[in-house]
């Protein structure tokens, strides 16, 4: 059996990584493991407010590994935070960190080596499938997402809080990836087969901050 630690970003690709990982035989997803930026409470790369993930981990019924980074934080530091990481995870008896990664060699190698001398296996139970078809049985699932962050020099600024959808698909520029797996445009899971329930959400601002376009998701608190 292999316990595996799922690399959480928030995002799409991860709640269906987690889903396929799911229906892996000699699998059990240990955790999520999650950074977040100290400074702000909110997921590291994404912007994603910490109280939302809390809200995935709990409709997933798994343990958040939140890990908090300094703010400004450099890739020595970082990385030897992550270090940390993988020793107590090693200790906790987890054999394997699984990513949602698509296609990107580099970031592949990167975690590769990165996890090379700590005793984890890396796993990617996504990789090399076809993007539009991923992204459209994404869909058909029953996931559901929406945009946090997007790159406005590669598609319009208006995707930002938008679904991630057939209409959002049809409407992405040809030069587009259609799971964004180039930096295009990340998302929030809300629902699908890895949660037992919907996560509500609603629209707050949108700003523009180094480069990119954010949008802020507010929980819905129940009435």
């Amino acid at each position: 059996m292999k316990r595996v630690l799922l690399s959480w970003s928030s995002g799409k690709d991860s709640a269906w990584c987690l889903h396929v990982l799911r229906a892996m035989p000699g699998v059990e997803v240990a955790g999520l493991l999650t950074t977040f930026n100290a400074a702000f409470g909110r997921v590291a790369m994404h912007g994603v407010r910490r109280e939302l993930v809390e809200a995935q981990v709990n409709a997933a019924h798994l343990p958040l590994w939140g890990v908090d980074l300094p703010w400004p934080c450099s890739n020595e530091e970082y990385e030897r935070i992550m270090a940390d990481v993988c020793r107590k995870a090693v200790a906790e008896g987890i054999t394997t960190v699984a990513f949602g990664d698509l296609f990107l060699a580099d970031i592949r190698a990167y975690r590769e080596r990165q996890l090379s001398s700590t005793g984890l296996e890396p796993l990617f139970p996504l990789w090399l499938q076809p993007t539009r078809e991923l992204a459209r049985g994404m869909m058909a699932g029953g996931l559901k997402a929406r945009v946090v962050c997007l790159d406005p020099a590669k598609v319009p600024e208006s995707f930002a809080g938008r679904a991630f959808d057939a209409e959002l698909l049809a409407a992405l520029p040809e030069s587009c990836d259609p799971c964004a797996e180039n930096g295009e445009f990340h998302t929030f899971a809300t629902a699908g087969p890895m949660f037992d329930r919907e996560i509500a959400v609603e629209a707050g601002e949108v700003v523009h901050r180094d480069g990119f376009v954010f949008a802020d998701l507010l929980a819905v608190k129940p009435a």
